[in-house]
């Protein structure tokens, strides 16, 4: 079966640039997904966009489906004739819907009985025929959440569409898509190429978009061109571009051909906190700011301009007259808010609803400072410090800056807070209590940063679960599973021995105010080490090993981490997986003993060598261990006890545990219960996966 390439192009006016990409992804999934459920092979498919374009290419396209068999089954031989073999009205019925006639029909047999059966080839549908409704399906399945009527038009589209290239090979496939016929006929750039683009075949696309189209479509090629000309301007201004990769999406989403322009701004400016002026560039302009190598930024920037312009100084005077209001404003409201220490701030907070059961964001201040020095003196830190941040927390987002430029809280208050002369760790908590911001973001570096990050969390955490509102399904509007993986995260990688349920203890005191939440300390407990098992999966810890210590439920993170190191590590021992199947068994055989599993050992008892060799192993093993598990040492433990291997499978092949002698089998099964308590104390081996 012969084959050819496949272009399908949908021309829009400007996309959305922050869904370009996801619209993209899901037009190009659609159409594969469409031919592939059809039956019709190709070998690899490719996305391209750009603001005015949705595009994929698909290599090697069959051009039809396959012929198929098609059976049909009609109704049971006993009832499709009669005693004389003369067919019923069904048989008829069914030949006659089938187009042939009953004596063309064949007969079925199966376990059941015997069947009417009509079969026949089916010859597999041309591609051509089959495209249009696979690209209508994909366009209608696209992620857009409002849609857009055009013109007389009833299509509806996430922008109005201009033109729609269907080509097979050197084929045009005939079709109308949103109300536009298709063609060969593309466009290049709205200002340098108006004009259509005539394509002979799918392979033409690449390149007559570039020349004459003055259009990079492919994504990846767009982004790294922005990358590196940014980058280059900067470095001839004797800086680094300040690139993230959110907005170098979004700025490659923008444009068709970029042109990277330097502008200045006066110097004067670079008084103001950087943050707010990066903020301005970065959000309001699509800028990139550029910085020294110490990071410290520099009075200029990078902008992409969508336009090849005979005259880029005149571009660039036009950026520089736009950004200088922006960072106008920015400095009108530091100034501002440099008239009034920080701490004044504090009662308009009581106006501002944290969520209407749980109070204000002045309630929440308060309550968090009580949480936060409660923590403080469980850690030795210094509560005073602990209960100032917490109280001064939530002030700057009352001022003028964070007013306008909400990304900047927690920024802005430790600028401050620094401006006020606070103390330095009070006011670098300031900014740190938001830590971590995102998934991999970097933790609290100060005692009372981490203090207050984790004290305002866990208010949040226990005070939303009081009022019935935890997280239900992909619902999670109040972040909590971000703020538990938050909390878990500075604990454990600060290495804070604290204990889950006596911080929520702390918080649920601070809450006995406005509302009982001593119930539902123990659910918050169960949500926050559940989210361990995403935590330890993301290092590539196998969840036989999450699980095997999460079924003793250690409430101090810490602690949970140390095991789960040391089972880890225990795993990739020889003895290991002997050790987990002994352990398995164990427990089964503790599950059968009715009532209270005997405790005490009677050497006197023992009959085979083998108990008494594995009891005494036990009872030397138990001294050496217990104070290593009261360390928290549990890798040496567990490494010490792996020597109880042979001693074990011993005991196992010669010890018939469930004897008939009922004080033989108690006693064998208190000193498998002594055992199986001993790996108890870092963790449920039996959970391990052979």
């Amino acid at each position: 079966m012969s084959r050819r390439d496949l272009l399908i192009e949908i021309g829009t006016e400007e996309l959305p640039p922050k869904a370009l990409d996801a619209l993209s992804d899901a037009f190009a999934e659609g159409i594969a997904s469409g031919l592939q459920e059809a039956n019709v092979e190709f070998d690899e498919y490719i996305a391209y966009a750009s603001p005015r374009r949705l595009a994929v290419l698909l290599k090697n396209v069959n051009e039809s489906q396959p012929d198929s068999e098609v059976e049909k089954r009609g109704p049971a031989i006993k009832s499709a004739f009669d005693d004389a073999g003369n067919p019923s009205k069904a048989a008829e019925g069914f030949a006659r819907g089938c187009g042939v006639a009953v004596s063309d029909l064949e007969t079925m047999k199966t376990d059941k009985g015997e069947w009417l059966l009509f079969r026949m080839q089916e010859k597999g549908k041309p591609t051509t025929a089959l495209v249009p409704e696979i690209v209508s399906q994909s366009l209608a399945k696209l992620p857009i959440p409002k849609r857009m009527r055009w013109g007389d038009s009833s299509e509806e589209f996430v922008r109005p569409v201009h033109w729609v290239v269907l080509l097979f090979g050197d084929d045009v496939i005939e079709a109308t898509i949103l109300g536009i016929a298709a063609g060969r006929e593309s466009r290049g750039h709205r200002f340098h190429h108006p004009q259509g683009i005539n394509l002979q075949n799918p392979n033409d696309y690449i390149d007559r978009l570039d020349n004459p189209g003055r259009v990079i479509v492919d994504r990846d090629v767009r982004r790294q061109a922005i990358l590196q000309q940014a980058e280059q301007a900067a470095e001839k201004l004797g800086g680094r571009a300040l690139i993230n990769d959110d907005l170098l999406q979004e700025v490659s989403a923008l444009v068709e051909w970029p042109i990277a322009i330097a502008g200045d701004f006066d110097e004067h400016f670079l008084e103001v906190p950087a943050e707010s002026l990066i903020s301005s560039m970065q959000d309001h302009q699509k800028y990139f700011p550029v910085t020294d190598a110490e990071g410290n930024l520099l009075p200029h920037f990078i902008t992409i301009s969508n336009i090849d312009s005979k005259d880029p100084d005149r571009v660039k005077e036009g950026n520089e007259r736009v950004i200088r209001p922006r960072l106008a404003d920015a400095a009108f409201f530091w100034q501002q808010d440099c008239r009034h220490p920080l701490e004044t701030r504090m009662a308009a907070l009581d106006k501002v609803v944290f969520q209407n059961k749980l109070g204000s964001v002045g309630d929440k201040s308060r309550r968090v400072a009580k949480i936060a020095e409660k923590i403080a003196e469980q850690l030795g830190a210094d509560k005073q410090h602990a209960h100032r941040a917490a109280l001064l927390s939530k002030c700057d987002l009352m001022s003028e800056m964070v007013g306008e430029f909400a990304d900047l809280q927690g920024i802005m208050g430790r600028y401050y807070a620094e401006k006020d002369g606070e103390a330095e760790d009070v006011a670098i908590a300031l900014d740190e209590q938001y830590m971590p911001r995102f998934a991999g973001d970097e933790l609290p570096t100060t005692m009372t940063g981490q203090i207050l990050a984790v004290a305002d969390k866990i208010d949040t955490l226990l005070g939303i679960f009081a009022i019935g509102q935890k997280p239900s399904g992909v619902k999670d509007p109040f972040a909590l599973r971000r703020a538990a993986i938050g909390v878990l995260r500075i604990l454990i990688e600060r290495d804070l021995m604290l204990d889950l349920r006596e911080i929520l203890g702390f918080a649920a005191d601070a809450l006995e105010d406005v509302i009982d939440a001593r119930d539902v300390v123990e659910d918050v407990v169960d949500f926050m080490l559940e989210r361990l098992r995403v935590y330890y999966t993301s290092q590539d810890i196998p969840l036989d090993v999450y699980d095997a210590v999460a079924v003793l439920k250690p409430t101090r993170p810490v602690d949970f981490d140390r095991r789960v190191l040391a089972v880890n590590s225990f795993r990739s021992l020889d003895a290991a997986e002997s050790l987990a199947a002994a352990n398995k068994r164990i427990r089964n055989i503790l599950k059968k003993i009715d009532g209270e599993c005997p405790q005490t050992v009677d050497v006197n008892l023992f009959q085979e060598d083998a108990e008494k060799t594995l009891h005494e192993k036990v009872e030397a093993f138990a001294t050496l261990v217990i104070p290593m598990f009261a360390q928290g040492d549990y890798k040496s433990a567990l490494e010490e006890l792996s020597a109880l291997r042979e001693p074990v499978d011993n005991f196992f092949d010669k010890v018939m545990v469930m004897s008939d002698d009922q004080t033989l089998k108690n006693n064998r099964v208190a000193l498998l219960a002594k055992l199986y308590g001993l790996f108890l104390e870092a963790a449920d081996l039996s959970r391990l996966q052979s």
